[in-house]
Protein backbone atom coordinates (compact mmCIF):
# COMPACT_ATOMS: atom_id res chain seq x y z
CA UNK A 1 0.00 0.00 0.00
CA UNK A 2 1.36 3.60 -0.66
CA UNK A 3 0.53 7.33 0.00
CA UNK A 4 1.16 9.60 -2.82
CA UNK A 5 1.92 13.43 -2.62
CA UNK A 6 1.95 14.71 -5.66
CA UNK A 7 4.87 12.86 -7.33
CA UNK A 8 6.27 11.31 -4.12
CA UNK A 9 5.48 8.02 -2.66
CA UNK A 10 6.00 7.05 0.50
CA UNK A 11 6.01 3.90 1.51
CA UNK A 12 4.06 1.77 4.89
CA UNK A 13 6.07 -1.40 4.00
CA UNK A 14 8.22 -0.75 6.93
CA UNK A 15 5.29 -0.48 9.38
CA UNK A 16 4.86 -3.90 11.46
CA UNK A 17 1.45 -5.97 10.31
CA UNK A 18 -0.08 -2.88 8.50
CA UNK A 19 -0.75 -4.34 5.31
CA UNK A 20 -1.90 -7.90 7.61
CA UNK A 21 -4.13 -5.45 9.60
CA UNK A 22 -5.48 -3.76 6.54
CA UNK A 23 -5.96 -7.55 5.09
CA UNK A 24 -8.25 -8.53 8.08
CA UNK A 25 -10.13 -5.82 7.77
CA UNK A 26 -11.08 -6.83 4.50
CA UNK A 27 -11.85 -9.75 5.21
CA UNK A 28 -14.03 -9.29 8.29
CA UNK A 29 -15.92 -6.62 6.02
CA UNK A 30 -16.73 -9.39 3.56
CA UNK A 31 -17.48 -12.17 5.64
CA UNK A 32 -19.69 -9.78 7.71
CA UNK A 33 -20.80 -7.14 5.56
CA UNK A 34 -19.24 -4.32 7.67
CA UNK A 35 -19.79 -0.60 6.24
CA UNK A 36 -20.11 -1.94 2.58
CA UNK A 37 -22.95 -3.64 1.01
CA UNK A 38 -20.41 -6.14 -0.94
CA UNK A 39 -19.77 -8.45 2.30
CA UNK A 40 -20.62 -12.17 2.02
CA UNK A 41 -23.40 -12.60 4.36
CA UNK A 42 -25.31 -9.50 2.92
CA UNK A 43 -24.58 -10.82 -0.68
CA UNK A 44 -26.29 -13.78 0.58
CA UNK A 45 -29.14 -12.01 2.70
CA UNK A 46 -30.06 -10.52 -0.74
CA UNK A 47 -30.00 -13.48 -2.69
CA UNK A 48 -32.58 -15.37 -0.38
CA UNK A 49 -34.90 -12.06 -0.55
CA UNK A 50 -34.91 -12.30 -4.40
CA UNK A 51 -34.50 -16.31 -4.85
CA UNK A 52 -35.15 -18.00 -1.70
CA UNK A 53 -35.95 -21.32 -2.38
CA UNK A 54 -32.92 -21.16 -4.85
CA UNK A 55 -30.74 -19.88 -2.32
CA UNK A 56 -31.88 -22.86 0.44
CA UNK A 57 -31.53 -25.07 -2.05
CA UNK A 58 -28.09 -24.33 -3.23
CA UNK A 59 -26.94 -23.98 0.80
CA UNK A 60 -28.93 -27.40 2.04
CA UNK A 61 -27.51 -29.36 -0.79
CA UNK A 62 -23.84 -28.18 -0.04
CA UNK A 63 -24.34 -28.61 3.81
CA UNK A 64 -25.75 -31.83 3.65
CA UNK A 65 -22.45 -32.98 1.35
CA UNK A 66 -20.10 -31.46 3.88
CA UNK A 67 -21.91 -32.89 6.60
CA UNK A 68 -21.57 -36.36 5.28
CA UNK A 69 -17.62 -35.78 4.11
CA UNK A 70 -16.72 -33.82 8.18
CA UNK A 71 -19.13 -37.18 9.77
CA UNK A 72 -17.10 -39.46 7.70
CA UNK A 73 -13.58 -38.10 9.06
CA UNK A 74 -15.05 -37.98 12.58
CA UNK A 75 -15.89 -41.28 12.87
CA UNK A 76 -13.11 -42.70 10.11
CA UNK A 77 -15.44 -43.96 7.97
CA UNK A 78 -13.36 -44.30 4.75
CA UNK A 79 -14.86 -45.90 1.86
CA UNK A 80 -13.45 -48.90 0.34
CA UNK A 81 -10.80 -46.69 -1.40
CA UNK A 82 -9.35 -45.27 1.62
CA UNK A 83 -10.81 -42.08 1.55
CA UNK A 84 -13.75 -40.12 3.08
CA UNK A 85 -15.79 -39.14 -0.15
CA UNK A 86 -18.14 -42.06 -0.73
CA UNK A 87 -21.02 -42.56 -3.45
CA UNK A 88 -23.40 -41.27 -0.23
CA UNK A 89 -21.95 -37.30 -0.78
CA UNK A 90 -23.85 -36.83 -3.93
CA UNK A 91 -26.92 -38.76 -2.76
CA UNK A 92 -26.53 -36.15 0.51
CA UNK A 93 -26.43 -32.99 -1.47
CA UNK A 94 -29.48 -33.95 -3.68
CA UNK A 95 -31.63 -34.69 -0.34
CA UNK A 96 -30.51 -31.76 0.75
CA UNK A 97 -31.15 -30.05 -2.11
CA UNK A 98 -34.27 -31.51 -3.65
CA UNK A 99 -36.17 -32.43 -0.04
CA UNK A 100 -35.15 -30.86 3.11
CA UNK A 101 -34.61 -27.58 1.23
CA UNK A 102 -38.39 -27.20 0.49
CA UNK A 103 -39.83 -29.03 3.25
CA UNK A 104 -37.98 -26.73 5.31
CA UNK A 105 -38.77 -23.35 2.88
CA UNK A 106 -42.80 -24.48 3.00
CA UNK A 107 -42.98 -25.52 7.21
CA UNK A 108 -41.00 -21.91 7.91
CA UNK A 109 -42.96 -20.29 5.86
CA UNK A 110 -46.15 -21.29 7.33
CA UNK A 111 -44.60 -20.78 10.97
CA UNK A 112 -43.23 -17.39 10.54
CA UNK A 113 -47.01 -16.66 8.68
CA UNK A 114 -49.01 -18.10 11.73
CA UNK A 115 -47.16 -15.89 14.05
CA UNK A 116 -46.72 -12.65 12.18
CA UNK A 117 -46.98 -9.82 14.19
CA UNK A 118 -47.15 -11.70 17.46
CA UNK A 119 -44.43 -11.04 19.77
CA UNK A 120 -45.92 -11.46 23.41
CA UNK A 121 -44.86 -13.71 25.62
CA UNK A 122 -47.24 -16.58 24.90
CA UNK A 123 -47.17 -16.26 21.20
CA UNK A 124 -43.42 -16.92 21.29
CA UNK A 125 -43.66 -20.56 23.88
CA UNK A 126 -46.48 -21.43 21.13
CA UNK A 127 -44.07 -21.46 18.22
CA UNK A 128 -42.30 -23.46 20.37
CA UNK A 129 -44.46 -25.69 20.70
CA UNK A 130 -46.08 -25.70 17.28
CA UNK A 131 -42.47 -26.25 15.56
CA UNK A 132 -41.88 -28.75 18.20
CA UNK A 133 -44.81 -30.99 17.88
CA UNK A 134 -45.16 -30.64 14.42
CA UNK A 135 -42.74 -29.07 12.53
CA UNK A 136 -39.63 -31.37 14.03
CA UNK A 137 -41.69 -34.25 13.61
CA UNK A 138 -42.52 -34.13 10.20
CA UNK A 139 -38.68 -33.01 9.03
CA UNK A 140 -36.91 -35.64 11.01
CA UNK A 141 -39.81 -38.54 9.52
CA UNK A 142 -38.67 -37.38 6.41
CA UNK A 143 -35.35 -37.20 7.07
CA UNK A 144 -35.13 -40.59 8.02
CA UNK A 145 -36.74 -42.60 5.61
CA UNK A 146 -34.22 -40.18 3.07
CA UNK A 147 -31.22 -42.07 4.78
CA UNK A 148 -32.72 -44.82 4.83
CA UNK A 149 -32.72 -44.81 1.12
CA UNK A 150 -29.87 -43.46 0.55
CA UNK A 151 -28.27 -46.02 2.92
CA UNK A 152 -29.99 -49.03 0.76
CA UNK A 153 -33.13 -50.11 1.94
CA UNK A 154 -35.60 -50.72 -0.50
CA UNK A 155 -38.85 -52.15 0.48
CA UNK A 156 -41.40 -50.19 3.47
CA UNK A 157 -40.60 -53.07 6.19
CA UNK A 158 -36.61 -51.63 5.97
CA UNK A 159 -38.19 -47.72 5.57
CA UNK A 160 -40.54 -48.47 8.39
CA UNK A 161 -37.86 -49.99 10.82
CA UNK A 162 -35.49 -47.73 10.25
CA UNK A 163 -37.95 -44.62 10.65
CA UNK A 164 -38.68 -46.24 14.14
CA UNK A 165 -35.55 -47.24 15.41
CA UNK A 166 -33.97 -42.80 14.92
CA UNK A 167 -37.56 -41.38 15.33
CA UNK A 168 -37.08 -41.22 19.12
CA UNK A 169 -33.61 -40.69 19.31
CA UNK A 170 -33.54 -37.91 17.14
CA UNK A 171 -36.46 -36.15 18.31
CA UNK A 172 -35.17 -35.89 21.79
CA UNK A 173 -32.11 -34.29 19.91
CA UNK A 174 -34.87 -31.98 18.62
CA UNK A 175 -36.46 -31.30 22.03
CA UNK A 176 -33.13 -30.31 23.31
CA UNK A 177 -31.84 -28.10 20.42
CA UNK A 178 -34.74 -26.76 18.74
CA UNK A 179 -36.19 -24.69 21.61
CA UNK A 180 -32.90 -23.19 22.65
CA UNK A 181 -32.31 -22.39 18.41
CA UNK A 182 -35.86 -20.86 18.37
CA UNK A 183 -35.91 -19.01 22.10
CA UNK A 184 -32.60 -17.09 20.50
CA UNK A 185 -33.84 -16.58 17.15
CA UNK A 186 -36.82 -14.93 18.27
CA UNK A 187 -34.79 -12.58 20.85
CA UNK A 188 -31.84 -11.62 19.01
CA UNK A 189 -32.84 -11.90 15.02
CA UNK A 190 -34.37 -10.65 12.15
CA UNK A 191 -36.98 -13.20 10.67
CA UNK A 192 -35.13 -12.91 7.28
CA UNK A 193 -31.87 -13.97 9.17
CA UNK A 194 -33.53 -17.53 10.68
CA UNK A 195 -33.30 -19.52 7.64
CA UNK A 196 -28.93 -19.59 7.04
CA UNK A 197 -28.82 -19.40 11.34
CA UNK A 198 -31.46 -23.03 11.22
CA UNK A 199 -28.87 -23.99 8.42
CA UNK A 200 -25.63 -23.77 10.94
CA UNK A 201 -27.83 -25.23 13.67
CA UNK A 202 -28.98 -28.28 11.27
CA UNK A 203 -25.46 -28.37 10.33
CA UNK A 204 -24.29 -29.09 13.70
CA UNK A 205 -27.07 -31.24 14.80
CA UNK A 206 -27.14 -33.38 11.79
CA UNK A 207 -23.00 -33.66 11.39
CA UNK A 208 -23.09 -35.12 15.42
CA UNK A 209 -25.92 -37.69 14.55
CA UNK A 210 -24.42 -38.38 11.43
CA UNK A 211 -20.80 -39.31 12.60
CA UNK A 212 -22.53 -40.99 16.09
CA UNK A 213 -24.46 -43.42 13.93
CA UNK A 214 -21.64 -44.27 11.85
CA UNK A 215 -19.18 -44.71 15.21
CA UNK A 216 -21.90 -47.38 16.19
CA UNK A 217 -21.80 -49.16 12.61
CA UNK A 218 -18.43 -49.68 12.76
CA UNK A 219 -18.04 -50.76 16.37
CA UNK A 220 -21.16 -53.43 15.40
CA UNK A 221 -18.87 -54.30 12.20
CA UNK A 222 -15.77 -54.26 14.23
CA UNK A 223 -17.50 -56.90 16.85
CA UNK A 224 -18.88 -58.94 13.81
CA UNK A 225 -15.20 -59.14 12.37
CA UNK A 226 -14.10 -60.44 15.48
CA UNK A 227 -16.22 -62.93 16.55
CA UNK A 228 -16.29 -64.47 12.44
CA UNK A 229 -12.15 -64.81 13.59
CA UNK A 230 -12.68 -66.61 16.96
CA UNK A 231 -15.03 -68.89 15.50
CA UNK A 232 -12.80 -69.72 12.55
CA UNK A 233 -9.83 -69.87 14.98
CA UNK A 234 -12.10 -72.34 17.43
CA UNK A 235 -13.11 -74.43 14.42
Amino acid sequence: MSVKFEKETVRESSIPGGRKHEIAHEIGERLTGGDTVTGYLAAYLEQLQKNPLRTKMLTSGSLSALQEVLASWIAHDRSKHGHYLSSRVPKMALYGAFISAPLGHVLIAILQKLFKGRTSLRAKILQILVSNLIVSPIQNTVYLISMALIAGARTFHQVRATVRAGFMPVMKVSWITSPLALAFAQQFLPEHTWVPFFNIVAFVIGTYINAHTKKKRLAALRKKVRLLERGMVGG
